[in-house]
């Protein structure tokens, strides 16, 4: 039978948007910010968890497998299995999912699951003509091959290409993740007014839990080598309204776009840690549970329109649990964009797409607002790609434990063409 798996902890560094040049931090360097003192005050050693496992999508060359790197940076011995899961904006999740399945089925009974990004610290990459160039040149002998070799140099060689603008592009479709969240918002007529203002209410909604301790005991403060600390996600401007957001030009689809720097997502670094364990491992180490993992989904659609992952993912998951949106007290809906938000909110609310494509008797229904990102979300916090599934996951926990509501799913869109959900419970 399988068994019930719970989450104990968890705790994440603040995101640090992403300016001029690498930020202070590398993945790994995040994923200890927030993993020492989050390992340092449980009952139990740090040799005690059974596996590590991390999300990570920019992985960097110094930091190959950075759940092993973590791990013995962690002190968590030699023998500890660590490895690393990477299916883009889902990779944090990816990470407490597979923990989850672990301990479910008996093969593990505590893991620490987790998912780090450094989006600042993304390559420049050389083009392919650069590369034969340099090739061509490293392989010619003698002086004069190589010096025939260096004459065909040609500018454009040297032209470097921004590695993250690539790697948010689909490669199936050519199109980059903005442009899809533009044809969500064309299918159900989101307009440019409507993704301003929920770009705001995040911002609002960060800045009032920040003030008000909301995120007191999930946000560890974190130290850079020069000294410098950092106590809060910087990407938060509390003066946002409508109508300054109003006033951004559209990023990808000028002059018509809705999308623009302000309704979207914030590149961003971070990292956030789970501790998921078994009841086994909880009367062990007399340790008392935040919440239970109920269930999960993955699901895949047109990578064109992956905005609408959440209504994919989200909705078999309820249907399997017979159970119904009105159902679901709390909502993390990761925040790639505001159409995109919008955009799944609208798709749940429309009969004929709910019939049509997910098989209902009808439109799923409304989400009330005030069950869903309550504390703001990555448009005022920041997407760290391989991190974002992990926050919502531990925030939706702690933000649950607060308000004292029962039940409640964290889902996100991921690029080319995927949803993920997890269905969480208190206990």
């Amino acid at each position: 039978m399988a068994r019930p798996v719970f989450i104990v902890d968890g705790s994440r560094t603040p995101f640090l948007k992403a300016r001029s040049g690498p930020g202070p931090f590398t993945p790994v360097d995040l994923a200890l910010q927030c993993g020492r003192p989050l390992l340092a005050r449980q009952p139990f050693s740090p040799t005690d968890f059974d596996q590590v496992i991390l999300g990570c999508v920019n992985v960097i060359a110094d930091e190959m497998n950075p759940a092993r790197v973590a791990a013995l940076r962690l002190g968590m011995g030699e023998d500890m299995v660590a490895f690393t899961v990477q299916i883009n904006c889902g990779s944090g999740m990816q990470s407490i999912d597979t923990a989850y399945r672990y301990i479910r089925e008996g093969h593990a009974d505590m893991i620490l699951a987790g998912g780090t990004e450094a989006l600042s610290h993304a390559p420049l990459v050389w083009p392919n003509s650069g590369v034969r160039w340099f090739a061509g040149l490293a392989t010619a002998k003698g002086v004069a091959a190589k010096l025939a070799a260096a004459f065909k140099l040609r500018p454009r060689y040297l032209k470097p290409i921004i590695g993250l603008e690539r790697g948010l592009t689909d490669p199936i479709t050519d199109l980059n993740m903005g442009q899809t969240a533009e044809v969500v918002g064309h299918l159900f007529g989101i307009t440019r007014a409507q993704s301003d203002a929920y770009a705001a209410e995040s911002h609002r909604r960060l800045a009032h839990a920040q003030g008000a301790g909301f995120l007191k005991g999930e946000v560890e403060t974190a130290f850079s080598r020069d000294g410098k600390f950092f106590d809060h996600d910087d990407g938060v401007r509390p003066d946002s309204t409508a109508e300054t957001l109003a006033k951004l030009r559209p990023v990808f689809e000028r002059p018509w776009g809705q999308v623009t720097a302000g309704n979207s997502s914030q590149i961003t670094d971070g990292a956030s840690w789970v501790i998921v364990a078994s009841d086994a491992a909880v009367a062990k180490h007399r340790l008392t549970p935040k919440a239970a993992i109920v269930d999960s989904h993955w699901a895949a659609l047109d990578p064109s329109i992956m905005g609408l992952g959440p209504v994919m993912s989200a909705t078999p998951l309820l249907q399997r649990n017979d159970l119904t949106i009105r159902d679901v007290d709390t909502w993390e809906l990761n925040e790639a964009f505001a159409t995109q938000v919008l955009g799944c909110l609208a798709a749940w609310n429309d009969d004929k797409f709910c019939r049509e494509i997910l098989g209902l008797d009808g439109a799923a229904g409304e989400i009330d607002r005030e069950r869903l990102n309550v504390d703001g979300g990555a448009i005022s916090l920041g997407h760290p790609v391989g991190t974002s599934g992990n926050r919502i996951v531990l925030h939706l926990v702690n933000a649950m434990k607060r308000l004292g509501t029962r039940r409640g799913v964290a889902t996100e869109c991921i690029g080319g063409g995927l949803g993920g959900a997890m269905l969480i419970e208190a206990v």
